[in-house]
């Protein structure tokens, strides 16, 4: 299967006429009005398909099926359940608990990850919702850490070039004059901080940036997404509860997006295509942190609106 053919739109759900009962529950949650009743059976008469495959997951007699989707997902390193869990059957006091305890690890030990189990991770990602259900998301695993340190490098490099800029007084005071003050503001808040960093980098091989993880997860999108950020950071929060399930720790890379960016050569040199955007790098390995309990969050008040 071509790259093309695994991201197309498929033309429309199958519908077997045998099994199919006339019931109408599929047409109650299309979302593009795909479907009708025609002669007392289902039918395709829309030419708009989501691939969404609600029609699919409603039907009592299991009459619909959508091409070119997996309608069970398989792992290399677990066995899923892949039964519907109807709302309110979940654990919410286990849920909530598993995301309370997931933490950002900086302390990992010095064991490789079975790239199965990175894959595995991936596909959890894509059981996220997305909008349009474009799933336009792509990930880049990091296997090992010889591929973390090249990130690292050319990351490094990227910041040794924005510190030099931004070391200028008089371009950050003439920038700030033409309504542009990044550089600026970036001077004041990272410049010492990421200077340190980059010594330490290159003269003592400490990594502040991947706090020496063995592996990493890039996650993008493909151009054409409805919302492509939210759709990528939504399958990034799957990857990292699950991440913690599986006894990884894990740690969002916010200095390597913002590098990649700004500089097209970085994701070029990892194989990455012009036209995808960067959403998320995720640090990952075993950890070395022994947490002993959850910590708490800051109060939130919700605004409510009435009309």
């Amino acid at each position: 299967m071509t790259e093309q053919q695994r991201h197309s739109r498929p033309h429309g759900p199958i519908i077997d006429q045998e099994k199919c009962t006339g019931c109408g529950l599929c047409l109650t949650v299309c979302p593009d009005q795909t479907l009708s009743i025609l002669h007392g059976k289902a039918a395709v008469s829309g030419d708009r398909c989501l691939a969404c495959a609600h029609c699919h997951a409603i039907c009592p007699t299991r009459a619909i099926t959508v091409p070119g989707l997996e309608h069970e997902l398989f792992f290399h390193t677990f066995n899923a359940d892949n039964r519907h869990l109807p709302p309110g059957q979940g654990d919410t006091p286990q849920l909530v608990r598993l995301m309370l305890s997931r933490r950002s690890c900086r302390n990992y030990k010095k064991r490789d990850l079975d790239p199965k189990l990175l894959e595995d991770l991936i596909r959890i990602g894509t059981t996220a919702p997305s909008g349009t259900n474009s799933q336009g998301w792509t990930f880049t695993i990091l296997p090992h850490r010889s591929a973390i340190e090249t990130l690292g490098n050319l990351v490094a490099s990227y910041f040794v070039r924005l510190n030099r800029l931004a070391a200028n007084p008089l371009l950050r005071t003439l920038l700030r004059l033409l309504g542009k003050p990044a550089l600026a503001n970036y001077y004041h808040r990272y410049y010492q901080t990421i200077a340190h960093g980059v010594r330490e980098w290159t003269e003592q091989g400490r990594d502040r940036l991947f706090h020496g993880a063995p592996a990493a997860i890039i996650v993008g999108s493909r151009p054409g997404s409805s919302c492509p950020m939210e759709d990528a950071l939504l399958a990034t929060q799957n990857i990292l509860l699950a991440a913690h399930t599986m006894g990884l720790g894990s740690c969002l890379i916010g200095f390597a997006v913002a590098a990649m960016a700004k500089d097209q050569n970085i994701q070029r040199a990892l194989g990455i295509p012009d036209g995808e955007a960067i959403h998320a790098v995720i640090a990952l390995g075993y950890p070395s942190e022994p947490y002993q309990r959850p910590t708490g969050r800051k109060p939130v008040t919700p605004r409510y609106f009435h009309e």
